[in-house]
């Protein structure tokens, strides 16, 4: 409109109200000097009068300037309002997509049909397996839009991923506060979701023959990978041969499957061995019961020890006895320590005594591998070797496997006291460790 003026379109304002015209210093002072030049010979108000004399254009310049003030006075007012909100863990803005703001309880609430979608989202990321795109194309698959109804777009997805909100902390500015409302997910996921982003996850590889060793073993004499190709019914492995000439032969994959069942039976527990570890178990996971309390009753003190310091801290910010960036800084790592405990406490209360539950599954496991070699089929048996091993190797028709420690144990103890039992496919004879029939036996020796 002002640049209509200047162009000598037009010589007079209808306004309503000075404050309609301008409300910061370079607005009135255009106006003011659009006066001072001609160019604006009048201007109308209903409830105030102008003149273009001196003290009509002092007059207009208080009423911009009280107009300013009213702006200025109420972006303070709306500040702290904003600021008094975080502190009460209250987020001032709408809220990110599977949480909606509920008018009646004046609050922020989960939203029960996209909370889990979130969190099957964050989980999904976590894994390593899947891209952005490919989340976003998943999560599309079952219907997962935004506010709009729109569907989101990959960049939407990052964002999401990097907001602290959905594990109940607010980032307003850079700034972390404790939210109030329920979180969707654990901290322990967002880390894991960052972690994920920071080393760039790539997309899974594309599905390839179903071999059922493809990848799996080495060369023992080169390293290069071991591959299987198909000849006259029966698969065979061999190396590619890929960084120098190898001289490894070719092996059947039937016998590979045979030295498995061997691999697998030394860290097979029999069941009367396992059902005693097992009891063992239980009654430590009884006895320990007073030294987990203990760690709740630390994990609580610690909890209100960091309440303090963040009131501490912003008494100290107050008197300005610390500047805002250490402020800043030290208020990060104090919300970010309280997130950690509560989620420590958390766990603690949910998942109490579950400490035991690995050493527990490890057990079942070992027994349930006597019950595989029995009945379990190639895939299950060869899953189980990653699970027990690393280093696979295949060399002169051999394989070599280095089993973890746990498993390492196993091992070592089935061969000092435990029987043998033979891997499925032979003779199911059990070999004991003793001494067996002499070449020259003797009767037993008669009491003198």
């Amino acid at each position: 409109m002002l640049a209509e003026i200047e162009k000598g379109k037009a010589q007079g304002i209808l306004a309503w109200h000075p404050d309609r015209l301008a409300r910061n210093s370079v607005d009135g002072g255009r106006i003011v000097y659009l006066v001072d030049t001609g160019k604006i010979r009048d201007l109308r108000f209903p409830t105030f009068r102008f003149e273009p004399s001196a003290h009509g254009k002092f007059m207009l310049n208080i009423a911009f300037c009280q107009s300013k003030y009213y702006v200025d006075n109420l972006s303070e007012n709306i500040k702290r309002g904003i600021r008094q909100k975080l502190r009460n863990g209250v987020w001032p803005n709408r809220p990110p997509v599977g949480y909606f703001n509920d008018r009646n309880k004046r609050c922020i609430v989960v939203d029960p049909a996209k909370a889990p979608l979130v969190r099957k989202a964050f989980e999904l990321y976590a894994t390593g397996n899947y891209a952005l795109h490919e989340v976003r194309a998943r999560m599309n698959d079952v219907g997962f839009v935004a506010f709009t109804g729109k569907r989101f777009s990959v960049s939407n997805y990052q964002t999401m991923f990097k907001n602290p909100f959905f594990y109940g902390v607010m980032d307003f500015k850079g700034e972390l506060f404790e939210g109030k409302h329920e979180p969707i997910i654990s901290k322990r996921l967002f880390d894991e979701v960052q972690a994920v982003m920071a080393r760039k996850s790539k997309s899974k590889t594309p599905d390839l023959k179903p071999y059922l060793y493809r990848g799996l073993f080495r060369c023992g004499g080169c390293g290069c990978f071991i591959t299987t190709e198909t000849q006259k019914g029966h698969n065979y492995l061999h190396c590619t041969k890929r960084v120098k000439p190898c001289t490894q032969k070719y092996v059947r994959e039937e016998s590979i499957s045979a030295q498995i069942d061997r691999v697998i039976s030394k860290v097979a527990l029999e069941a009367t061995i396992a059902n005693q570890i097992f009891t063992a178990l239980e009654n430590e996971r009884a006895e320990t019961a007073k030294a987990e309390e203990a760690a709740i009753a630390a994990t609580k003190t610690a909890l209100t020890t960091t309440d303090k310091q963040l009131d501490l801290l912003l008494d100290l910010r107050l008197t300005e006895q610390v500047s805002e960036p250490e402020y800043v800084s030290k208020k990060h790592t104090l919300v970010n320590r309280k997130a950690e405990l509560r989620g420590k406490l958390e766990s603690f209360e949910t998942n109490r005594h579950n400490r035991f539950e690995p050493a527990l599954r490890f057990v079942l496991e070992a027994k349930h591998a006597t019950i595989l070699l029995l009945e379990g089929n190639p895939e299950q048996k060869r899953d189980f070797l990653k699970k027990i091993g690393s280093n696979f190797q295949v060399a002169e028709k051999s394989l070599a496997v280095e089993l973890l420690n746990p498993w390492q144990f196993v091992a070592e103890f089935n061969s000092d006291l435990l029987p043998v039992i033979a891997p499925q496919g032979e003779n199911m004879k059990i070999e004991r460790w003793r001494r067996g029939r002499d070449s020259n036996p003797r009767s037993p020796c008669e009491d003198t």
